[in-house]
């Protein structure tokens, strides 16, 4: 739809003023008088996205837009077996409707002419090319114009802290009135007040890293202890995912090592402010008697994942309408034939899906 067309759809004046007009801030201090309440609502804003609650450009409410919207409830749903089972769901499907997977195959040029297109890609030991009537692109805006040579887009910049832990055991609060498999069962918000985010936001702004580093956990294998399988998950083990806000990927480009050694250790001293234990006497072991924790800078997403700046959305969101930058679906470029259908499209971000199902329905709709 159009801008126009979604405000008729949604038809609730004081709704699309508050999402699509005005700062999210102000809805947010306007519906919620506690600080904590207001933290907590205002992080579903501020996810992969550096903003504060009032930012002019309203990036914070397209990221809390797109946080929300699950299941028109905002639930947010873990695929039993983990997000590898999607995947392989996916892949079956597609077998299944006889689409031939190749692996090991990476993608160097495409070249077209809106009609038909080539695909140059090089194995380890080779190169070659094949011919497509369409061509979607399941990577970046950036990686897309690699491949076109074109322009980039505007560099984009992410602003997470991602880390990965796998633990013995959960670990007793300092509220001990409260059972931890209760407390991380859905997500375990640190350092995440109204005023907290404000003054992190300002002191990442200023160029330095939050005193007090807001971030978040969730802990999967408690709704699906598949995630660990069998052997694992009968002793006791649990993952948890943290995800920390306002670490802007500019503030790690002088000593990405140092400072991610050093945010990690002033994110779980916040976290350990709540326990009853230090965290890291909860991690499991390594075969080599490591502690079994990771920890990635956008920097490092960048260059492990090549999300371009370690953004998880590939660029900033934008506002799920048409507008004159885009087609009807949101995945279209400047070639008819060539569509971007990951994170990085329109209605994209937030593995939603959204992406891929469009342009499977922009190819559907061009053919006769």
């Amino acid at each position: 739809p159009t801008r126009g067309a979604l405000r008729e759809r949604i038809g609730h004046d004081h709704a699309w003023r508050m999402l699509f007009e005005e700062p999210v801030g102000v809805a947010v201090e306007r519906e919620f008088a506690d600080d904590l309440v207001r933290g907590v609502v205002l992080t579903d804003a501020l996810i992969g996205t550096f903003a504060d609650a009032h930012d002019p450009s309203l990036a914070q409410n397209r990221c809390f837009l797109y946080h929300v919207i699950g299941n028109s409830t905002g639930d947010w749903n873990v695929p039993v077996g983990g997000m590898g089972a999607l995947t392989d769901a996916l892949a079956a499907a597609a077998r299944d409707a006889g689409a031939e997977i190749v692996t090991g195959h990476e993608a160097t040029r495409i070249e077209t002419d809106g009609t038909r297109s080539e695909v140059t890609f090089r194995t380890d030991s080779s190169e070659s090319t094949v011919a497509a009537g369409h061509v979607l692109v399941n990577a970046s805006p950036e990686a897309l114009a690699t491949l076109l040579g074109e322009q980039q887009p505007e560099p984009a910049e992410g602003a997470q802290l991602k880390v990965n832990m796998l633990l013995r055991r959960l670990p007793r609060l300092r509220d001990t009135s409260v059972d931890p498999r209760e407390a991380f069962a859905g997500t375990f918000h640190i350092a995440e007040g109204y005023g907290q985010l404000a003054t992190a936001y300002e002191e990442a702004a200023s160029g330095r890293f939050p005193g007090a580093p807001p971030s978040e956990i969730y802990c999967h294998s408690l709704t699906d202890p598949s995630i660990l399988g069998p052997e694992l998950a009968a002793q006791g083990y649990q993952t948890l995912t943290l995800f920390g806000l306002h670490t802007p990927a500019r503030l790690f480009a002088q000593d990405n090592d140092t400072a991610r050694d050093d945010l990690l250790k002033s994110t779980l001293a916040q976290l350990d402010a709540h326990l009853d234990e230090p965290i890291a006497d909860c991690l499991a072991l390594d075969e080599n008697g490591r502690p079994c924790i990771e920890a990635k800078t956008p920097l490092d997403l960048e260059r492990d994942l090549r999300l371009p700046g370690g953004n998880i959305f590939h660029r900033a969101l934008a506002f799920p309408y048409e507008d004159e930058s885009t087609g009807r679906w949101g995945v279209e470029t400047a070639h008819a034939n060539v569509l971007l259908c990951g994170a990085g499209a329109v209605r994209g971000g937030g593995v939603s899906g959204i992406p891929g199902h469009n342009a499977a329905m922009a190819v559907l709709e061009s053919k006769p």
